[in-house]
């Protein structure tokens, strides 16, 4: 038993391990707990709002699986579904009808898809998305914003935010500078900067590709216009504009953050939420740019699992839950009740602090605010955040172990497990207090 009371011994076990076999004992670089010190707890099962480790602490959990999970754990319709789905074959690599159900939600929510193609991971889509971009325009170039995640394939990697920020790594090894030359950077909610980038390569980009809500610096909401200016300067420089909305697609609103703020972008990027928490992503937009990917059009992409059957039926299942009355006004309520308990709790407790939210996200910074971007992000207060964390951990309240990356609220978190978490988070600001 460690001297705090949790015990994670077995998950200890386990990690040492993991690390002989798999690198760093993780197969995705944030889980292995570096920013925060300490051991992951290694998880066994989950139900609703809770995991349960294998060590047999259970936790309210606002990681979800990093954002598909807003039914929460095991949810009793996706958990049928799968099954059905399974005891029919688990995949065939060939058109099922659950692939046009599901391409037909989407296509029906979100005011700027026409066409959708179904492919495996968040990486996956985007990586589609940008070479239909580069097809359509004939050009080389792209824009991103510093701290917006958009996968890991080599000219995304570029001020990446989130993991890489949490490792204290630039990019990676491994990219060559001739990918990372054809991407150029501009800050998240600085519509200059981003005029400044088309001034002098608006006739090479190919496309302006954001998040709508940034939530690999943490949750950053979009300020005002700041959607709208990118779809104006796109529109002047004969760009396309690229939602990246893997995170928020479903996430912040039926239809996404582009139904939400109104704008509408040329291609948008899925995952997570339309997966159910399976390997599950997508691109869409315009019927005449989906129309260039083969085999319809001379563009290519393949993958064996793409619209995998088991996905497709997590997906499709939680999409029709979310399609109900009163969702997203529910989950933005169960949000908002958190993150404003937690700001009242921080000022009692003497820190400066700010949180954000957006439907179903949110996010808190060790720092007066406001926070617009990625560079006001890492202005955080890091040793207070790990002191916080730890604390939460220890009363069974799992968060993301990164200052940089968002949270999210899911339709089984109930008051009870919102009030247990902000009774945490009391004890748990009177630790991080005491970090100077």
């Amino acid at each position: 038993m460690s001297p705090n009371g949790l015990d994670l011994s077995r998950s200890k076990a386990l990690f040492r391990r993991a690390k002989r076999f798999i690198p760093g004992g993780v197969n995705s670089p944030v889980r292995a707990y570096g920013s925060v010190g300490g051991t992951p707890p290694f998880i066994a099962s989950g139900k609703g709002p809770h995991v349960t480790d294998e060590d047999g602490n259970s936790y309210i959990d606002y990681v979800g699986s990093w954002g598909p999970l807003i039914l929460g754990h095991a949810d009793p319709r996706v958990v049928r579904a799968v099954k059905r789905a399974a005891s029919a074959g688990t995949s065939f690599g060939a058109p099922t009808e659950a692939e046009i159900e599901i391409a037909e939600q989407v296509c029906q929510a979100v005011p700027s898809v026409a066409q959708v193609r179904f492919v495996s991971s968040g990486t996956e889509a985007t990586m589609s998305a940008i070479r239909l971009a580069r097809a359509a325009t004939g050009r080389k170039k792209i824009l991103k914003f510093a701290g917006c995640y958009h996968g890991h394939s080599d000219a995304l990697l570029v001020g990446a935010g989130s993991g890489v920020a949490t490792l204290g790594i630039p990019g990676s090894p491994g990219v060559p500078e001739e990918f990372v030359k054809l991407t150029i950077q501009a800050a998240y909610n600085d519509l200059s900067s981003v005029a400044s980038a088309f001034k002098h390569h608006g006739k090479e980009l190919a496309c302006v590709l954001v998040e709508p809500v940034a939530g690999n610096m943490g949750c950053v909401p979009p300020l005002p216009g700041f959607l709208q200016g990118l779809r104006d300067l796109c529109d002047r420089h004969g760009a396309l504009l690229v939602f990246d909305e893997v995170m928020t697609g479903f996430r912040v609103a039926w239809g996404g953050a582009q139904r939400l703020y109104k704008v509408k972008p040329d291609l948008t990027t899925f995952g997570k939420v339309i997966g159910g928490g399976l390997p599950a992503a997508a691109y869409g937009g315009k019927k005449e740019l989906m129309q260039q990917i083969a085999p319809a059009g001379p563009v290519y992409q393949a993958g064996t699992l793409s619209g995998n059957p088991l996905a497709m039926a997590a997906g499709l299942e939680t999409l029709r839950r979310l399609a109900e009355p009163g969702v997203y006004d529910a989950l933005a309520e169960k949000t908002a009740l958190l993150t404003e308990g937690l700001a009242k709790r921080a000022e009692a407790a003497g820190l400066e602090f700010t949180t954000t939210a957006v439907g179903g996200m949110f996010g808190f910074f060790f720092h007066p605010g406001p926070v617009r971007n990625f560079e006001d992000s890492k202005k955080a207060h890091e040793a207070r955040f790990q002191a916080f964390f730890k604390s939460l951990l220890e009363q069974g309240v799992y968060l993301a172990p990164s200052p940089f990356e968002a949270a999210f609220v899911s339709l089984a978190h109930r008051p009870a497990e919102l009030q247990q978490t902000l009774q945490a988070a009391e004890i748990a600001f009177e630790k991080a207090a005491r970090v100077r």
